[in-house]
Protein backbone atom coordinates (compact mmCIF):
# COMPACT_ATOMS: atom_id res chain seq x y z
CA UNK A 1 0.00 0.00 0.00
CA UNK A 2 1.36 3.31 -0.88
CA UNK A 3 -0.99 5.86 0.94
CA UNK A 4 1.76 7.88 2.09
CA UNK A 5 2.94 8.53 -1.49
CA UNK A 6 1.36 12.10 -2.73
CA UNK A 7 -0.27 9.52 -5.72
CA UNK A 8 -2.71 8.73 -2.83
CA UNK A 9 -3.43 11.85 -0.72
CA UNK A 10 -6.21 14.38 -2.22
CA UNK A 11 -4.00 17.27 -0.22
CA UNK A 12 -1.04 17.45 -2.19
CA UNK A 13 -3.25 17.86 -5.25
CA UNK A 14 -5.02 20.99 -3.96
CA UNK A 15 -3.47 23.58 -6.35
CA UNK A 16 -4.16 21.52 -9.47
CA UNK A 17 -7.85 20.95 -8.38
CA UNK A 18 -8.26 24.64 -7.47
CA UNK A 19 -7.18 25.39 -11.10
CA UNK A 20 -8.97 22.67 -12.79
CA UNK A 21 -12.75 24.04 -11.30
CA UNK A 22 -11.82 27.39 -12.45
CA UNK A 23 -10.82 25.93 -15.40
CA UNK A 24 -13.71 23.74 -16.21
CA UNK A 25 -16.20 26.34 -15.20
CA UNK A 26 -14.33 28.81 -17.48
CA UNK A 27 -15.15 26.71 -20.02
CA UNK A 28 -18.64 25.29 -19.52
CA UNK A 29 -19.71 29.12 -19.78
CA UNK A 30 -18.09 29.27 -23.28
CA UNK A 31 -19.57 26.19 -24.01
CA UNK A 32 -22.68 27.96 -22.91
CA UNK A 33 -22.13 31.31 -25.33
CA UNK A 34 -21.28 28.78 -27.94
CA UNK A 35 -24.57 27.17 -28.27
CA UNK A 36 -26.25 30.20 -27.80
CA UNK A 37 -24.78 31.72 -30.88
CA UNK A 38 -25.10 29.07 -33.02
CA UNK A 39 -28.68 27.08 -31.39
CA UNK A 40 -30.36 27.16 -34.52
CA UNK A 41 -27.62 25.17 -36.82
CA UNK A 42 -27.48 22.73 -33.82
CA UNK A 43 -30.88 22.09 -33.29
CA UNK A 44 -31.48 21.23 -37.31
CA UNK A 45 -28.45 18.67 -37.01
CA UNK A 46 -28.71 15.00 -35.92
CA UNK A 47 -26.57 14.03 -32.75
CA UNK A 48 -25.03 17.61 -32.02
CA UNK A 49 -27.46 19.20 -29.17
CA UNK A 50 -26.34 15.60 -27.79
CA UNK A 51 -22.73 16.72 -28.41
CA UNK A 52 -23.02 19.80 -26.65
CA UNK A 53 -24.77 18.20 -23.84
CA UNK A 54 -21.88 15.64 -23.64
CA UNK A 55 -19.17 18.66 -23.24
CA UNK A 56 -20.91 20.25 -20.45
CA UNK A 57 -21.06 16.95 -18.53
CA UNK A 58 -17.50 16.59 -19.65
CA UNK A 59 -16.90 20.02 -17.91
CA UNK A 60 -19.15 19.55 -15.26
CA UNK A 61 -17.60 16.53 -14.30
CA UNK A 62 -14.23 18.20 -13.65
CA UNK A 63 -15.40 20.91 -11.96
CA UNK A 64 -17.35 17.97 -9.56
CA UNK A 65 -14.13 15.83 -8.89
CA UNK A 66 -12.20 18.60 -8.33
CA UNK A 67 -14.33 20.20 -5.88
CA UNK A 68 -14.53 16.56 -4.25
CA UNK A 69 -10.57 16.67 -4.31
CA UNK A 70 -10.78 20.10 -2.08
CA UNK A 71 -12.57 18.82 0.35
CA UNK A 72 -10.71 17.62 3.62
CA UNK A 73 -11.19 13.94 3.78
CA UNK A 74 -10.21 10.58 3.77
CA UNK A 75 -8.79 9.34 0.55
CA UNK A 76 -10.67 6.49 0.06
CA UNK A 77 -14.02 8.64 0.70
CA UNK A 78 -12.72 10.47 -2.31
CA UNK A 79 -12.12 7.40 -4.15
CA UNK A 80 -15.46 6.10 -3.62
CA UNK A 81 -16.58 9.72 -4.76
CA UNK A 82 -14.49 9.49 -7.77
CA UNK A 83 -16.01 6.11 -8.60
CA UNK A 84 -19.44 7.14 -8.57
CA UNK A 85 -18.85 10.50 -10.73
CA UNK A 86 -16.99 8.36 -12.94
CA UNK A 87 -19.64 5.74 -13.58
CA UNK A 88 -22.33 8.26 -13.37
CA UNK A 89 -20.91 10.23 -16.23
CA UNK A 90 -19.69 6.80 -18.56
CA UNK A 91 -23.49 5.71 -18.38
CA UNK A 92 -24.81 9.52 -19.22
CA UNK A 93 -22.60 9.61 -22.13
CA UNK A 94 -23.46 6.49 -22.92
CA UNK A 95 -26.88 7.12 -22.56
CA UNK A 96 -26.11 10.45 -24.88
CA UNK A 97 -23.59 8.69 -27.32
CA UNK A 98 -26.75 6.74 -29.32
CA UNK A 99 -27.93 9.74 -30.84
CA UNK A 100 -24.62 11.99 -30.58
CA UNK A 101 -23.07 8.96 -33.32
CA UNK A 102 -25.89 9.77 -35.16
CA UNK A 103 -24.14 12.00 -37.55
CA UNK A 104 -21.58 10.16 -37.95
CA UNK A 105 -23.65 8.17 -40.63
CA UNK A 106 -21.16 5.12 -39.38
CA UNK A 107 -18.10 6.24 -40.96
CA UNK A 108 -15.32 4.36 -38.99
CA UNK A 109 -13.12 7.46 -38.31
CA UNK A 110 -15.66 10.10 -37.14
CA UNK A 111 -17.07 7.18 -34.60
CA UNK A 112 -13.90 7.08 -33.21
CA UNK A 113 -13.33 10.80 -32.85
CA UNK A 114 -16.55 11.32 -30.64
CA UNK A 115 -15.53 8.13 -28.69
CA UNK A 116 -12.37 9.79 -27.75
CA UNK A 117 -13.97 13.04 -27.31
CA UNK A 118 -15.70 11.75 -24.48
CA UNK A 119 -14.24 8.85 -23.29
CA UNK A 120 -10.62 9.67 -21.58
CA UNK A 121 -12.50 12.42 -19.34
CA UNK A 122 -14.96 10.00 -17.48
CA UNK A 123 -12.70 7.03 -17.51
CA UNK A 124 -9.88 8.46 -15.83
CA UNK A 125 -12.05 9.30 -12.47
CA UNK A 126 -13.62 5.82 -12.39
CA UNK A 127 -10.23 3.78 -12.77
CA UNK A 128 -8.77 6.80 -10.60
CA UNK A 129 -11.22 5.72 -7.76
CA UNK A 130 -10.55 2.03 -7.86
CA UNK A 131 -6.73 3.16 -7.75
CA UNK A 132 -7.36 5.28 -4.41
CA UNK A 133 -9.43 3.03 -2.30
CA UNK A 134 -6.97 -0.02 -3.12
CA UNK A 135 -4.07 1.98 -2.16
CA UNK A 136 -2.17 0.92 -5.49
CA UNK A 137 -2.11 1.11 -9.44
CA UNK A 138 -1.13 4.86 -9.47
CA UNK A 139 -4.02 6.56 -7.56
CA UNK A 140 -4.63 10.50 -8.60
CA UNK A 141 -2.65 10.15 -11.54
CA UNK A 142 -5.59 8.62 -13.46
CA UNK A 143 -7.80 11.79 -12.13
CA UNK A 144 -5.52 14.18 -13.69
CA UNK A 145 -5.64 12.33 -17.34
CA UNK A 146 -9.62 12.26 -16.67
CA UNK A 147 -8.97 15.79 -16.04
CA UNK A 148 -6.85 16.22 -18.80
CA UNK A 149 -9.00 14.08 -21.47
CA UNK A 150 -12.20 16.39 -20.41
CA UNK A 151 -10.28 19.56 -20.91
CA UNK A 152 -9.49 18.56 -24.41
CA UNK A 153 -12.41 16.50 -25.12
CA UNK A 154 -14.76 19.40 -24.25
CA UNK A 155 -12.66 22.31 -26.11
CA UNK A 156 -12.64 19.87 -29.44
CA UNK A 157 -16.84 19.37 -29.11
CA UNK A 158 -17.03 22.94 -28.34
CA UNK A 159 -14.84 23.77 -31.58
CA UNK A 160 -17.08 21.75 -33.62
CA UNK A 161 -20.15 23.98 -31.95
CA UNK A 162 -18.77 26.88 -32.19
CA UNK A 163 -17.10 26.88 -35.73
CA UNK A 164 -17.20 23.65 -37.78
CA UNK A 165 -20.94 23.22 -37.98
CA UNK A 166 -21.12 26.47 -40.04
CA UNK A 167 -18.90 25.11 -42.69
Amino acid sequence: MLRGVAAYDPAAWSDLFVGTAGAAAALAGLVFVAVSINITRILELRGVPERGLQTVLLLLGAVVVSVFGLVPQRPGTFGVELVVVGAALLVFLGVTARFALTGTRGHPAWVASRVVAVLPGSAGYLVGGISLVAGSGGGLAWVVGGIVGALVGAVLNAWVLLVEILR
